[in-house]
Parts: structure tokens; sequence; C-alpha cells
């Protein structure tokens, strides 16, 4: 059969080890395949190297519900290890590892708050991250993946004891992007996250001989983990999976991978289609052609979405054979595991043009013309998953609101989180009588065709800017921004500070790409004017490579807005 049909145990466990009786597997690619260019493991013989490696953690004194930290960079060994971990019973911490090593001093402070926050009972970690990290007192003990590998080859499959399947047990503290010193750890036991695959396939229906995955998210973020690896791992989908840094490197890889493996499905955050973007405009130039006809889901998800990026990939991605409709907006989110709302596939990208003026100042989603600088485009997102029900509340009265009216997208269902671990105090906060508080505003909208509503989503409630009565969006600012000249798209952050009669104002801080730094100051300026009818107070161009950002690669504007009040920002060059 193309699809495989299992029983819902709420397991991760009955899932993997029917996955590992068909003849698909993974593929590692580019440095996740060590020192070769590429390495081919069937699900099977992983399936077999983690029950052994859960032989040798149980050796090691590792039981049901133990929470067992991981720090490595993608390859072969972390991913058995990660398999490894469950078949012991045990709970994933995948530890972040930042995007840029700025400072291995703070990463490593992290890695050892997160340890102690979650009460590993040991720390498994690759080779190079080994070398940065030195245990303290206190600290739970290390083994390397390079041992553990090792160690696993020395056990029987006999040795392993299969421990008592509980669906309630959790599966992943999944960190979410913007847990600093205070760590704020998701809770996912396994029926959360059985529950929320099973959604997500009834919409996109993988089939196991014609589906491909392909992948180079990071594996401690929601989207690589679970959305790419756990659902291929568990459903038994081949999967095509290289590291992030191999990706940022060369994003030219991604597309080659889709072509070179007919990938069918994959999956990334805006600005990585941006970047693909670039990289198809050149392959194109240069006259080599892609094989991108194979493709029926590229998401796009985990920030905000810009529908002039989504159109342009489509318009690079078409020349190697990319089908119109296979891209696909979507929203997700940690606490309900990954998969939030996803649209019909092959639906491609539906916006919802709205008058701009309506959604400032009467938080209400008033159709409008397309293409006027006075409307805002949106991207439709589709309808909550099976298992999901969502709402839009007011943010000041709770009342819930009706369609196209603006307010707090709130959750309940199968697949949302019970909360975060060992953080009592943010209960209250996070839910409202059951219902989940995402932070988001949106609205809902009669879907095309008089098909079921739609979410939409305008930006964040702790980030929206208010002006006169005006709730302004920075993303519409940053965006702006993002189009002048000499400025780095996809790093800008705009915020709001307080003036001195109490008025709030914005201001603009971007990564500069040119030396001429008065001009493009003066097109910012221009740019966000025209586009939002407000002139920021100041704006800073910074070095290239110097924005704040999460361990997946998200702008951090709280942060960043920290660094300006501070006067610790790294300014351009010229600014010094």
């Amino acid at each position: 059969m193309n699809r495989l049909q299992r029983n819902n145990t709420g397991s991760l466990l009955p899932w993997i080890r029917e996955a590992a009786a068909g003849n698909n597997g993974i593929t590692f690619m580019g440095s996740a395949a060590g020192e070769v260019e590429e390495l081919k493991v069937t699900w099977r013989e992983l399936h077999d190297d983690a029950i052994r490696a859960a032989a040798y953690l149980q050796k090691c004194d590792c039981k049901p519900g133990d929470n067992i930290g991981i720090l490595g960079l993608t390859s072969r060994p972390l991913v058995t290890a990660l398999q490894a971990i469950w078949h012991t019973g045990g709970c994933v911490n995948m530890f972040p590892i930042p995007m840029r090593m700025n400072s291995i001093t703070e990463f490593i402070e992290q890695t050892r708050t997160n340890l102690a926050y979650t009460e590993a009972k040991i720390l498994l970690i690759d080779d190079t991250l080994a070398a940065l990290y030195q245990p303290q007192a206190g600290d739970p003990p290390v083994i390397k993946l390079s041992e553990l590998m090792p160690g696993c080859n020395s056990m029987q499959i006999k040795d392993y004891l299969v421990p008592e399947e509980d669906p309630d047990r959790l599966a992943i503290l999944q960190f979410t992007s913007g847990s600093t010193s205070v760590p704020k750890g998701v809770m996912l036991p396994h029926h959360v996250i059985c529950a929320n695959i099973n959604a997500m396939d009834m919409v996109v229906k993988l089939d196991l001989q014609s589906d491909t995955l392909v992948s180079w998210l990071p594996l401690y973020h929601d989207m690589g983990l679970i959305g790419i690896l756990t659902t291929s791992m568990a459903k038994g989908c081949n999967l095509v999976l290289a590291a992030p840094q191999d990706f940022l490197s060369k994003p030219a890889d991604w597309m080659r991978w889709m072509s070179n493996y007919n990938g069918t499905i994959t999956a990334g955050p805006n600005f990585s289609y941006v970047l693909a973007t670039r990289a198809l405009q050149r392959m194109t130039k240069n006259g080599d052609i892609l094989k991108l006809d194979k493709i029926r889901m590229a998401l796009n998800g985990a920030e905000p979405i810009d529908p002039d990026a989504v159109e342009k990939f489509i318009a690079a991605a078409s020349k190697h054979g990319f089908r119109r409709g296979a891209e696909f907006c979507a929203f997700g989110m940690a606490e309900v595991s990954i998969g939030g709302t996803f649209p019909p596939v092959m639906r491609g990208m539906v916006c919802d043009t709205v008058k701009r003026n309506a959604l400032e100042f009467e938080k209400i989603a008033v159709p409008g013309e397309e293409d006027s600088p006075e409307n805002r485009k949106l991207p439709l997102l589709g309808s909550p998953l099976p298992g999901l029900e969502m709402r839009i509340c007011s943010p000041d009265t709770g009342k819930t609101l009706k369609n196209r009216e603006v307010g707090e997208l709130q959750i309940r269902g199968t697949s949302v989180t019970s909360g975060y671990y060992k953080r009592p105090d943010l209960a209250e906060q996070l839910f409202d009588n059951g219902w989940l508080r995402t932070g988001d505003l949106g609205y809902f909208v009669e879907g095309p065709d008089g098909g079921p509503d739609e979410l939409v989503i305008c930006g964040r409630i702790k980030d929206v800017i208010i002006i006169a009565g005006r709730n302004i969006y920075p993303d519409d600012i940053e965006r702006a921004a993002g189009t002048v000249e000499g400025v780095r798209p996809g790093n800008v952050i705009a915020f709001g500070i307080e003036g001195s009669k109490g008025k709030e104002s914005v201001v603009v801080i971007a990564e500069s790409k040119t030396g001429a730094l008065e001009e493009v100051r003066n097109n910012i300026r221009y740019r966000v004017l025209s586009v939002c009818g407000i002139p920021p107070k100041d704006i800073c161009l910074v070095q290239k490579g110097s924005l704040p950002k999460t361990s997946s690669g998200k702008l951090q504007r709280s942060l960043c807005k920290e660094q300006y009040l501070g006067n610790n920002l790294k300014l351009a060059v010229e600014d010094i």
C-alpha cells in the first residue's frame, strides 16, 4: 500500500517500529553525511542502531521519564541518539545551537542553564561541541556521540529492555525560539506529537512510494525536529537531510537537493526562500537548470510571510519547472507541536488585501484594492488542523470576535501543550480557561470559493507599536526598509520607544552592505514614510551579522531594543 495504515496508539515507538519494516530511509547530505558526499541509511538500519544505543543508555542508568540532553550538529549519530532516547522511554531535550557563534562563553553558559533547568540525566554531545564544553561540578555526565556509536555496536539487540508505553510520557521538551537566560521548554507528550503528525498527514496525505521530504532545518527547532524528521521517521517516508550551516553557506544546494532527489515536500522560513530565489536566479542566468517539477508542497512558515518574496520565489523557481500552487503558506508553533493551520495542498498562496487605516485604527480587516500603498496584503494560512479549535479574542476584554475583527489567536485541542516545564508561574498567562494564548494578532476570513474560514496573522501583540491610536505593525516597516538599496533584506528590526511626553515613536535598525550610509538612511526614511505614513525617530545602520537573532534565526526585537537603549549596537563603520 502507498500509505502506511496504523492504529493511533498515542505513542511514537510503535510507529517507528512499523516504519522500520518498510524499504524507505534517510539520506544524509553535506556535512551531515560526514566524510562522504552522501550517506544512505534505511529506517531499519537506523532503528537497529538506535535499539543498541538505547541498550547502552540503559546500561548508563537511563530510565523512562528521564530528560536526556542532546547538543550537536545534524548527523547520523545525532539522529540515531535522538531515536535511542525514545526507545529508553526518555524525553529528548535538543538544546539550541546559535546561528551565529558570536559568544562561545554565552553559548556554554546557556547550555549549562538548560541542563540545570531540565535536570538532564546525561548530556549527549558531538565531538565538535565537546571541545568547547568543559563539564563542571554538578553537571550531568557527558557521553560523546563518537563514544555512543561504538558503545552501541558493543551491545546486542537482546540487551535492550522494552519500556512500558505511556502516551502521556514526555517525548520532547521543545525550547521556544525566544528562550534566553530563563528557559522555557514546551512539554510535548507522545500523544500530543502523534495527534499533530496524524492531523498534518490528513491534509498532506503522505505517499510512501512517491514522496521524498528534503530538509536542512535545524533539529533543535520544531519545524525541523517534529515537522520533518519525526514525521518522516514515524510515517516511514524517504527523507533527505542536510545541516543548516550547509544551506547558509550555499543556499543553491537546497534546490539542487530537491532536483537531484525528486523532492516533493520541503519547508523553510521566509528568509530561506529569499536566499533560494537569488540562487535560482543566478543558476538560470548561468544556464544551470534544475528539475523542480516534483514539488507539491514548499511550506513557508515559522516567521512572517512576505507575499512579494513568495511571488519572486515562484517566478525564479518556475524557470526550473516549479508548479505555481506548490507554494504553501501555513501557521504553526511549538506550543501545538508544530502544525496549526494548513491550506489545501497545491492551492497556492492566496492573499487578503485590506485597508491599512481600518486595520491600524479600528482593528478590522476591511477589504481593499490590490497594489495600493494604502492597503496591506496578508497571506491566508489555511484552516485549523483536525483536532484543533481556534478563536480570535479581544486582548482587552477577552470577548470572542467575529470574522475580520482583529484580536489574539487562541487554540485548544489534541496537540496543544500542557504548559512549560517547571514554569507554573507562566500557566495563567499561557492559558485562558483551557485555551492557549498564542500572543499572535490575527483574524479569520471566509476561505476562497466559500471554503472553510482561514486564518490571517497580522503580527505579535508585544511587538505592536501604538502611535496616536494606530496599531503599527513592525513587519510593514521592516519590509519597507528592506527594499532600500544598501540594506540587507531580512535584516531589519523596527520597534517603538517612549518619547519625552509619553508618546511612542519608531526606531529602525538595519544591517548595511554599503558605505553610503547617509544616503541609505535617507532612503529608509522615505520608504517607511511612504508605506506607513510615519517617519522614524531614529535610523541606525549596523554591521553585517550583528542584529540579535534566536537559535532558529528569528530576529529578536526586544533584545535589539535593549541594545539600542544601552548603546550596545555594533554601528556600521561610517557611524562609529
